[in-house]
């Protein structure tokens, strides 16, 4: 099967459904429409969908003629809480609500991956499993499925997202971390309050909190191992009711973004020390809520990246390759990374200077050149098939 040209050929489609979700994009767990949308499409194509009653998503099952493993391909489809300026013709027509990400784009291929696949499942060696996912832009979205055992037969895994450091229409498929892992917490400062004119007779939160912030930041700098990145951040503050009273409580938001897990532990360990001692420095007391939300996207088994690359040198040569520097953002599909080892994920690039295609995801502006979208359905559908093929007879 030449899926190069047969994904050429279902280039209209595939940019026709990137419209329709564009234009009816929805926020995280509300995605009913766009779920709805592509359950039709799949049915269209002979496909099996399982839905859920009380989540939205799907997933699509394509079953081979032939004996073999299950590989999983996944798209996202949640859009963002953005007002969108991008100028495409198929501006979201909900307000306030963008795909801002590309999981428009993401799902659209996917789409035209599941066609191509449909249409040649006699010569498939195994299962095909297509996961249309909710909620990856809560954090969590990922969790539900595998949670309650629906990826529990998957061998192996491929996620994909446009990219905009990678030049458009390349491919990057690298061993190693490729993503950040992200870790966000809260920390309440709990002070006394009093009139501002008598600060002595209180005990200030928003001085303590504001040592605090200055005090986090030797965690990267003097704590942290140059040799191991890491971000920590502080984007959220809120305290005070008045001008001239004292501040009985701050309340601080944060992320850490960091790829070793012994760097996760280094992190979250000076931050619950700094900002303890801190704080009773100051006459105060905290409260640390830390949560461990994503693990690294980490392309460990190179084996199976070897897989994917061959396939897009297949498909369109060794020039269709290309490097990048890893990501500080973090990706849900890390949760099904960790549960299925032979996972990995893939840039798909969608930085094209001549047609204005230069902002970063969840920017106003974001937008791609849609002739990149017929590339990524023919690498998810050839990933697919190559993997299933590769291990056809019990090869390992």
């Amino acid at each position: 099967m030449n899926f190069a040209q047969r994904a050429a050929e279902l280039d209209e489609q595939i940019r026709e459904d990137r419209h329709y979700l564009h234009r009816h994009a929805e926020l995280s767990y509300e995605e009913h429409e766009t779920t709805a949308y592509l359950v039709s499409r799949l049915k269209e194509f002979g496909i099996e969908v399982q839905t859920f009653p009380d989540y939205t998503g799907c997933i699509a099952t394509v079953r081979g003629g032939k004996p073999g493993r299950t590989v999983m391909l996944r798209a996202d489809i949640d859009a963002l809480p953005i007002e969108e300026h991008s100028g495409v013709p198929f501006e979201s027509e909900h307000p306030g609500v963008m795909h801002a990400c590309g999981h428009d784009c993401h799902a659209s291929m996917l789409l035209g991956a599941a066609r191509m696949l449909q249409e040649n499942r006699e010569g498939l060696h195994g299962t095909v499993k297509l996961l249309f996912q909710a909620g990856e832009e809560a954090f969590y979205g990922a969790r539900y499925y595998w949670d309650r055992g629906h990826l529990a037969d998957v061998d192996a895994a491929m996620g994909m997202h446009v990219w905009p450091t990678v030049e458009s229409g390349h491919l990057t498929v690298q061993d190693g971390y490729l993503m950040a892992g992200c870790d966000n917490f809260v920390l309440t400062v709990h002070g006394k309050a009093a009139h501002g004119s008598r600060p002595d007779e209180g005990c200030d939160a928003i001085v303590a909190a504001s040592s605090i912030i200055l005090n986090l930041q030797t965690v990267v700098s003097r704590i942290n191992t140059p040799l191991n990145p890491l971000v920590v951040t502080i984007g959220s503050i809120r305290s005070g009711t008045q001008f001239n009273i004292i501040s009985d409580t701050a309340v601080l938001e944060g992320t850490v973004r960091s790829y070793a897990p012994e760097t996760k532990d280094v992190a979250e360990n000076a931050i619950r020390r700094i900002v303890t001692e801190t704080a009773a420095m100051y006459g105060c007391t905290a409260e640390l809520d830390y949560d461990r939300i994503e693990p690294c996207v980490n392309n460990a088994d190179t084996a199976l990246n070897e897989i994917a690359r061959g396939a897009a040198r297949k498909l369109y040569g060794d020039d269709i390759l290309r490097r990048t520097e890893r990501a500080t953002g973090s990706e849900d599909f890390s949760y099904l990374m960790e549960k299925i080892p032979s996972s990995l994920f893939v840039f798909l690039g969608c930085y094209d200077e001549e047609n204005g295609c230069v902002y970063p995801v969840h920017n106003e502006k974001f937008k791609i050149n849609e002739d990149i979208l017929h590339i990524g359905a023919a690498q998810y559908a050839q990933f697919a098939w190559d993997y299933l093929e590769h291990h056809a007879g019990g090869v390992k």
